[in-house]
C-alpha cells in the first residue's frame, strides 16, 4: 500500500471519527439491559494558573489637581482687567484654559505654571504675583471645564464614551460613569488599560464575586474595555496547515471540529499532548494537556471549546509548557490584539 492511500485512509477515519462525534444525533431507543460504554475525561492534566494582581494603592487625596485642557475661572478682587471672563456663546464666562505646558495665560501676570496644583495651591500663587499690583489681593479660582484626566469606556457599556474625573474614581465608579452594561458583555474578556498595558486587574471576579481588592484607583487616561460575547472564536497553532482563528458557531465548536477546521498536517503532529490555554478572567487561566487519541479512538467524549481557548498541537514527541509558549509566542503576538487578557498579560509581558 502506498503512502498516499496510507494517508488518505487515515483522513478518511479522522473525519469519520469527527462526523460520529458531532455530528446531529437522532433519538434511538435502548433494549432493555444494554450496557453504554463509561466514558472517561481525554484531559491528562490541569494546572490553575494565576498572574499577580496589581497591589493595593491608598486613597488618593480629594483635591483635585489641575492639569492640561482644564478650564479655570480666576477672580482677583472682582476686576475684569485681571482676569480673563468674557462670556461665550452660551452666555457663560469662558475661562482661561490650561495649555499643554500647565499654563495658564492671565492679563498682567502672563503665562503662570498651575499644572498638578490644588486650586488652593494657585490661589495662593496667584494671591503672590498680584501683590505688584494690588495692596491687599484675594483670589478666587473654580475649575469651569475638567478636560485633563479622561477615562475612556469603550465596548459593551450602555453609555459608552469618554468621560472626565473630577475627583478621585474607583473602578466600580468609572464603571457606572457608562450606566452599566448591556447582555451581549464578556466580563471575562473585560481589562483596564493603562498606557497601552492591560493590568492585571479582575474585573470579572470585582462584578460577579465581589472581590473589592480588584476595585482600583482610576487614572487620568484610562480605558475601561468590555468585548462583545457574540463572534466568539479560538486559536489553534502547531501541527496544522491553517493555524489562526477558528469561530465558535451559535451552537458550540469541540476540539475535533477545530482541528478539522485548522486542517492537520499529513505527517509530524502528537495526538496524546495537545495543549489548551484557557483563560477564565484577566488574572485566572488553565492549561490542560489533552490526549485527543481518546476521543478518536470513541474513549472520551469531545471537548467543548470556550471563548478565547488557544489550542496547540505539537509538531512531534513530547514538550513542556515552556517548549509550547517559546513555539506558538510568535503567533500570539500577531494576534495580540483578540487575545484574552490572561493571555497577554501572564505570556506577551506587555
Amino acid at each position: 500500500m502506498t503512502t498516499t492511500m496510507r494517508l488518505s485512509r487515515f483522513h478518511f477515519f479522522f473525519i469519520l471519527s469527527i462526523l460520529s462525534l458531532t455530528g446531529c444525533a437522532t433519538y434511538k431507543d435502548i433494549a432493555p439491559g444494554t450496557r453504554t460504554p463509561i466514558y472517561s475525561s481525554a484531559v491528562v492534566s490541569t494546572e490553575k494558573v494565576t498572574v499577580e494582581t496589581l497591589p493595593p494603592e491608598a486613597a488618593p487625596a480629594r483635591d483635585y489637581r489641575v492639569g492640561p485642557g482644564d478650564i479655570l475661572l480666576i477672580d482677583v478682587n472682582g476686576r475684569p482687567e485681571f482676569i480673563v471672563a468674557t462670556p461665550g456663546n452660551n452666555g457663560k464666562a469662558q475661562g482661561s484654559r490650561v495649555d499643554g505646558a500647565g499654563n495658564i495665560h492671565l492679563p498682567m501676570a502672563g503665562a503662570v505654571q498651575v499644572g498638578g496644583l490644588t486650586l488652593s495651591e494657585i490661589e495662593g500663587k496667584l494671591s503672590a504675583i498680584f501683590r505688584k499690583y494690588l495692596q491687599n489681593p484675594w483670589v478666587v479660582a473654580e475649575v469651569l471645564e475638567y478636560k485633563s484626566q479622561p477615562v475612556y469606556l469603550l465596548g459593551q457599556f450602555r453609555a459608552s464614551g469618554t468621560y472626565y474625573m473630577d475627583r478621585p474614581l474607583t473602578l466600580l465608579q468609572g464603571i457606572a460613569l457608562g450606566n452599566g452594561f448591556d447582555s451581549t458583555a464578556s466580563l471575562s474578556g473585560a481589562r483596564l488599560i493603562r498606557n497601552g498595558k492591560t493590568l492585571p486587574v479582575d474585573i470579572y471576579n470585582l462584578l460577579q464575586g465581589g472581590d473589592t481588592t480588584q476595585n482600583a484607583w482610576l487614572k487620568g487616561g484610562d480605558t475601561i474595555y468590555i468585548p462583545d460575547n457574540r463572534n466568539q472564536q479560538v486559536f489553534i497553532f502547531g501541527a496544522v496547515k491553517k493555524p489562526g482563528p477558528v469561530p465558535i458557531t451559535p451552537g458550540g465548536l469541540n476540539l475535533a471540529q477545530a482541528i478539522a477546521s485548522a486542517e492537520l498536517r499529513e505527517t509530524g503532529y502528537d495526538f496524546h499532548h495537545v495543549r489548551i490555554i484557557r483563560s477564565i478572567s484577566a488574572t485566572r487561566g488553565e492549561l490542560q494537556v489533552v490526549d485527543f487519541d481518546r476521543v478518536l479512538r470513541g474513549q472520551a467524549l469531545p471537548i467543548p471549546l470556550e471563548q478565547g481557548d488557544i489550542i496547540y498541537v505539537p509538531k512531534s514527541g513530547f514538550g513542556t509548557w515552556n517548549d509550547v509558549i517559546a513555539d506558538i509566542l510568535p503567533s500570539l503576538q500577531t494576534v495580540s490584539a483578540v487575545l484574552q487578557p490572561f493571555v497577554s498579560i501572564k505570556f506577551l509581558k506587555e
